[in-house]
């Protein structure tokens, strides 16, 4: 649970911190989140494909340690 929380919390700061340089260069709020999301706009259709798979796996495992720990208990 611990990865899973640090892991959002490190990407909703970049993400902020993407958003932020984006505001001081003056533009606005939609477009800096734009900017911000578009990486996955372009991506193709192996590369996604890629993410989707690693982003799978992830939370697989953190299911899956979650689960051991919770029958080690009982």
């Amino acid at each position: 649970m611990k990865i899973i929380g640090v892991s959002l919390l490190l990407i909703g700061s970049v993400i902020a911190l993407s958003v932020g340089i984006d505001l001081f260069q003056g533009t606005n709020v939609l477009q800096a989140l734009y900017n911000a999301f578009s990486p996955f706009r372009v991506m193709e259709v192996a590369e996604l494909f890629v993410l989707f798979s690693l982003l799978f796996f992830f939370f697989a495992e953190s299911l899956y340690l979650i689960l051991k720990k919770r029958q080690q208990k009982q």
